[in-house]
């Protein structure tokens, strides 16, 4: 697998973050002033992401499109309301929980086969584990946060795909990888 390089600059972290608070505050009928704007060439590539919202340090939604379906800046406005409002492990979120939320962006490079587990690096590739109509997938970080080894990254991305730990072993479990810019 090659290294994912993209350059987001200071300036595009901070406007995406500024994007997603935005839109996510006109959904719930606030008046959030004039829609955040920056011309930036990265911002119009076709890349998938994810947006994560935490409150109190807490998942609060998650949501994301591994591949890019229009320019970048579109989905991260899209995945800011599917994560705020769409997400099936929470709640709606409320006006009230605005002002709480801390935001992740995670915009996301290919997703190829990994050819071998023993090359997964934890902390750098995010896995996505398919068998069958099972799939499932974590971002790179979340290894991290939860302090997990190489093997129980992969058993929990079968967990999350609906799968017995171990599965990742099995014959017809294809095992896919992927990079990711974190912010």
């Amino acid at each position: 697998m090659e290294t994912f390089e993209l350059t987001i600059t200071e300036e595009e972290k901070t406007w995406c973050k500024k994007l997603i608070f935005w839109t996510i505050a006109q959904h719930l009928g606030q008046n959030p002033g004039p829609k955040p704007a920056l011309d930036s060439a990265t911002l119009q590539l076709e890349l998938g992401a994810f947006v994560t919202l935490k409150k109190n340090g807490q998942l609060r939604g998650c949501i994301g499109n591994v591949t890019g379906q229009g320019p970048l800046a579109e989905t991260i406005e899209r995945m800011a309301c599917a994560a705020a409002f769409e997400d099936p492990r929470f709640p709606p979120l409320t006006a009230h929980e605005l002002d709480a939320l801390q935001i992740e962006v995670s915009v996301m490079g290919p997703l190829t086969l990994c050819p071998d587990p023993e090359r997964i690096e934890v902390g750098k590739h995010g896995l996505y584990i398919r068998k069958a109509m099972h799939a499932g997938l974590l971002l790179p970080q979340v290894a991290l946060e939860w302090g997990w080894d190489r093997e129980t990254f992969l058993d929990q991305t079968c967990v999350k795909a609906g799968l017995p730990r171990g599965s990742w072993r099995k014959p017809k479990t294809e095992i896919w990888w992927f990079e990711a810019v974190i912010f």
